[in-house]
C-alpha cells in the first residue's frame, strides 16, 4: 500500500476518479459480505454475526497482488486500481474488525468505532509530520531504513489498539508522493520541500525493491505451505465457485454503475494477503465450518489465474488494435 500511495497523484483532477474507486471498494465489500452471510446462514445455520465474520475476508481486494500486477496498464487505469485495491483493504480491514470485536451493536460501540477512527486520523498527521521532518533533516548515510522501521514501529502500535493502521500507511505515502501539489501551504517550507523531493525519489525507489521482496517471500512461503488435497479438496469446490462468481458478477455490476470500462478492469479482482489475514484473525469462538484453509486458497488461486488469463488476453488485444493497419489485414488474409 505504501509503494502504491507514494506513486498516486491528489489534484481537483483526480476527484472523480478518487469518488469512483472509494464508491467501487466500499459497496461491493459491503453488499458481498452480506449476501454471502446469508448464504451462509441458509446452509450452515450459523449465527449472522458469525457468517459475516467469516465472509468479509472474501470482499477484500489484495491490494500486494492489484497493485503489483496493473504495471502495464494506462496511467487512468493504474490509478484507479491503485486507490481502489487501497480502500477496499481499508475498508475491510475496519469492517471485519468491527463485527469481530463487539458483541453488542449499539450507540455505544459506533460511538467507539468513530473515536478509533478520530484517532487514527491524529496519529497519521502527527506521524507523518515527524516522519517527513525527520526525512528532510537527517543527513547521515543511512537514513530511510530507520524511516521504514519507525513507519513499521507505528503500523504496529496502531494495529495492537485496533486502530485501523492501513489508514496511516496510505495517508503517509499520499502526503509524500504530492509535496508538489503542496506548495501552496507556506508552513511546508520546513521541509525543504525541493530537498525533500529527491529524498523521497530515493525512498519511492527502495519502497519498491523492499515490497517486491516482501511480496516474493510471502508468495514463496504460501506456495510452499500449499498441500495438493487442500486445492483439490471437492468439499468446498462449489462453494469457491459460488464465491468467486459472486466477486466478479459485484465487481462487472460496480464497473457498468460506474460508467468505466469493462476491460481490463473486470478480471482484477485478486483475493490475497489480506484475505489470508482476516482468515486467520477470525476468533476461535466465531468460525464456522463452510470457511476453512481449503476454501481460502481455492478462491485466492481462482481470482488470481482468472486475473493473470484475462491481463494476457486484453494485452493480445491491445496489441492488435495497436499494430498498423497492413498487418491487420495481412492477418486477415
Amino acid at each position: 500500500m505504501l509503494e502504491g500511495s507514494l506513486e498516486l497523484e491528489l489534484n481537483k483532477s483526480k476527484l472523480t476518479l478518487i469518488k469512483k474507486s472509494m464508491l467501487g471498494a466500499i459497496i461491493p465489500v459491503f453488499a458481498m459480505a452480506f449476501l454471502l452471510a446469508l448464504l451462509f446462514q441458509y446452509y450452515g445455520g450459523f449465527s449472522f454475526k458469525d457468517n459475516l465474520t467469516n465472509a468479509i475476508p472474501f470482499c477484500v481486494i489484495s491490494s500486494a497482488i492489484a497493485i503489483s500486477s496493473v504495471r502495464n496498464l494506462s496511467a487512468t487505469d493504474k490509478e484507479y486500481i491503485i486507490y481502489e485495491s487501497s480502500f477496499s483493504d481499508i475498508v475491510g480491514v475496519i469492517f471485519f474488525n468491527f463485527i469481530a470485536l463487539n458483541t453488542n451493536f449499539n450507540i455505544l460501540s459506533f460511538a467507539h468505532f468513530g473515536l478509533q477512527i478520530l484517532s487514527i486520523a491524529v496519529i497519521s498527521f502527527v506521524a507523518t509530520i515527524g516522519l517527513s521532518l525527520l526525512l528532510s533533516k537527517i543527513e547521515h548515510n543511512i537514513k530511510f531504513v530507520p524511516i521504514i522501521l519507525l513507519v513499521i514501529l507505528i503500523y504496529a502500535f496502531s494495529h495492537e489498539y485496533d486502530l485501523p493502521a492501513l489508514l496511516f500507511i496510505m495517508l503517509f505515502g499520499l502526503f509524500l508522493g504530492n509535496l508538489d501539489e503542496m506548495k501552496r501551504f507556506k508552513w511546508l517550507e520546513i521541509f525543504k520541500p525541493q530537498e525533500l523531493n529527491k529524498e523521497v525519489h530515493k525512498f519511492k525507489e527502495l519502497t519498491i525493491e523492499a515490497s517486491f521482496l516482501l511480496r516474493s517471500l510471502f508468495f514463496l512461503l504460501f506456495g510452499f505451505l500449499i498441500e495438493t488435497k487442500e486445492i483439490l479438496n471437492h468439499e468446498t469446490f462449489i462453494w469457491s465457485i459460488v464465491i468467486v462468481g459472486l466477486i466478479f458478477l459485484f465487481r462487472a455490476i460496480q464497473l457498468l454503475l460506474s460508467k468505466l470500462p469493462m476491460m481490463p478492469l473486470l478480471f482484477i479482482a485478486p483475493r490475497g494477503l489480506v484475505t489470508i489475514l482476516l482468515f486467520l484473525s477470525i476468533p476461535s469462538g466465531q468460525q464456522i465450518l463452510l470457511v476453512n484453509k481449503s476454501l481460502i486458497i481455492q478462491v485466492i488461486l481462482l481470482t488470481a489465474l482468472i486475473m493473470m488469463i484475462g491481463l494476457m488476453l486484453t494485452k493480445e488485444e491491445v496489441k492488435m488494435t495497436e499494430a498498423p493497419p497492413e498487418i491487420l489485414s495481412d492477418q486477415s488474409n
